[in-house]
């Protein structure tokens, strides 16, 4: 990563707010575990709520939570007043997602002034170890001065 220094001093605060405005995650059941510059960990228990045909944590639910993890690492290192959208995702699943818990860790790898790189490992934890099950890059944009777009 180029600069993991945050430009707002808040940055904490500001992510963990946005995050608790997230519906999606609520319904998830999703929780923010950490987060630092330019790292978001994001943690949902599994539950047949979030579970596909054949018992497994659903691919929507994983990159749910990847794309958030990706996003909130981008939004620790943008200015005070912007928001931030993904441009796009790319998402490899690797393995099902079996366990008891499925863990989001989003990393920046390059952070621009309007866009900013960011990778998320997905981990399922089974029976005490953790076993990554998907990658997922994203392409993320910094939001400023737009109406309904903010932290």
């Amino acid at each position: 990563m180029n600069d993991p220094t945050p430009k707002d001093p808040d940055y904490e605060a500001r992510v963990r707010a946005s995050f608790a405005r997230q519906g999606l995650m609520v319904t998830l059941g999703a929780s923010l575990i950490r987060v630092a510059p330019g790292l978001v960990e994001i943690s949902l228990p599994t539950s047949n709520a979030v579970s596909q045909q054949h018992g497994f944590v659903h691919a929507g639910a994983l990159a749910s939570i990847a794309d958030s993890a990706a996003g909130y690492a981008a939004l620790t290192l943008m200015p005070p007043a912007a928001g931030v959208l993904t441009v796009e995702f790319k998402i490899n699943l690797m393995a099902p997602g079996i366990g008891e818990r499925i863990t989001a860790r989003g990393n920046v790898v390059k952070a621009g002034r309007t866009i900013t790189l960011a990778q998320t490992d997905v981990f399922a934890l089974h029976e005490g170890r953790e076993k990554r099950i998907a990658l997922l890059m994203a392409t993320l944009m910094t939001v400023e001065g737009r109406d309904g777009v903010t932290s």
